[in-house]
């Protein structure tokens, strides 16, 4: 379909529906790793927590290579079905496996373990990548309109926060219903993995794409990285997923942790992580109203202020004051919750924004490189907390010192207030507004009906 049609074309509920059903599939593994990953492979698989944290921060460097390759096999891609939802129903049977191979415990030697840990984890990730990336990218060729794609990803990660809450909610409740210990997280995997699959049948079904590359386009992944290099809103946009995910990760991947060995309620980690998920989600699908009145940088600067500051104030409750945590976690959710639409849809302005500069459009590319920093900004919290963890002698299942209950504060708190308020101050530089967008469409659209 031609721009000058993308752009005018309003999308349907059911293919907004549809496309944020993906993302609920998808959460089923993003949130099982970032929520219970390193908890599982620490106090249920038997690794340390810097074997745990190295683990993740490993997959993370082995992604830097596969995710921008998966991106260009994207964009190269050509079938009557689209460039790009192929890969999502293909893909998603092989991560169904590979999510219940990871979470097994295998009978065997410390070493052994770890060499299983290391071959299934970075399958899985993988496979993930291998749906993931192209989902992603669909995002940026459904339309063309900016408030269009801003409803688009809002759908989205509603669905994505959603899949997140049933996650945080069921899987400790799953895990005991299949037996708990070992053996029940490989079967909770299962039952995670036959949603998914029928998820993504729904959305091939039901989404389309309109836009594609300008007529006759040659380029190469390599110069597909080479504009991206050179193009200055999205390398704000690639620091800013990594930094904001860190401090996503931070605090989901400790609260385990921080409920369990500081506020002494392990009862209450489901449901702490569950309200958590709902504030996201509720903030995620307030997004497409919020941006009608406020432009995307503004609206993302001021959220991630309000984060750093509700964050800081985390750090004095104390710990039995379990109905103010929830409230202030309550408050910090809602908050995150925009930034994932928001950036997503930032990150399709930066494809016309090439294409704008260069005449090349690299939609898939642009995407793989902004999925690849979010992985990277989760891994280099769990390799975070994993190095805090080892340095003040924690020891899996239990009673901890008061310096390794300190650091857990910290880690739920201040330090993602800090990482939080870096972003705001990174997030001066980037240069797409609404009026520039408006113009660059424009010149697109001039461009295409020539």
């Amino acid at each position: 379909m031609r721009i000058a049609q993308a752009q005018g074309h309003r999308l349907r509920l059911r293919e907004k529906l549809s496309y944020g059903l993906g993302d609920l599939g998808y959460n089923f593994y993003w949130t099982m790793i970032s929520a219970f990953g390193l908890y599982f492979f620490t106090d249920v698989f038997g690794l340390t927590p810097a074997e745990a944290g190295t683990l993740m921060l490993v997959s993370r460097l082995i992604d830097a290579f596969t995710d921008p390759l998966m991106g260009a096999l994207a964009d190269r891609t050509r079938t009557k079905y689209g460039r790009f939802r192929p890969y999502i129903l293909g893909g998603i049977f092989p991560l169904a496996v590979m999510g219940g191979l990871t979470f097994y415990t295998p009978d065997v030697g410390h070493a052994a373990k770890l060499v299983y840990a290391y071959v299934c984890f970075n399958l899985l990730m993988l496979t993930y990548t291998l749906g993931n990336i192209p989902y992603s990218a669909l995002s940026g060729v459904m339309s063309a309109d900016g408030q269009q794609r801003a409803a688009l990803n809002g759908f989205r990660f509603f669905g994505g926060f959603l899949g997140g809450t049933i996650v945080t909610y069921g899987t400790p409740h799953l895990v005991a219903f299949f037996g708990g210990g070992a053996q029940g997280w490989p079967l909770t995997m299962a039952v995670y993995g036959l949603a998914a699959c029928g998820l993504m049948a729904v959305l091939f079904l039901n989404s389309h794409e309109r836009i594609s590359p300008p007529e006759g386009q040659k380029t190469s992944p390599f110069g597909d990285i080479a504009d991206l290099m050179r193009n200055g809103p999205w390398v704000v946009l690639f620091v800013i997923s990594l930094i904001i995910m860190v401090t996503i990760t931070l605090r989901m991947s400790s609260s385990a942790y921080f409920m369990r060995y500081v506020a002494g309620r392990e009862d209450l980690i489901g449901p702490f992580l569950t309200v958590y998920g709902l504030a996201l989600a509720t903030g995620a699908l307030l997004t497409p109203v919020l941006t009608r009145f406020v432009d995307k940088k503004i609206l993302l600067m001021g959220l991630m202020g309000l984060v750093a500051v509700f964050s800081a104030s985390f750090y004095f409750i104390p710990p039995e004051q379990i109905g103010l945590m929830f409230a202030v976690q309550a408050l910090i959710g809602l908050c995150l919750g925009p930034k994932s639409p928001l950036s997503f849809a930032m990150y399709a302005d930066t494809a016309d924004y090439t294409e704008y500069k260069t005449g090349r459009r690299a939609t898939a590319m642009t995407y793989a490189a902004a999925t690849f920093s979010q992985k990277l900004g989760g891994a280099l919290a769990a390799f975070l907390i994993g190095g805090a963890l080892t340095a003040v002698g924690y020891v899996a299942n239990a009673s901890q010192s008061q310096e390794s209950q300190h650091t857990l504060r910290v880690l739920m708190s201040l330090a993602p207030a800090g990482v939080a308020l870096l972003s705001v101050i990174i997030l001066m530089a980037y240069g797409l507004n609404r009026a520039r967008m408006a113009d660059i469409t424009a010149e697109l659209l001039r461009r295409r009906e020539a």
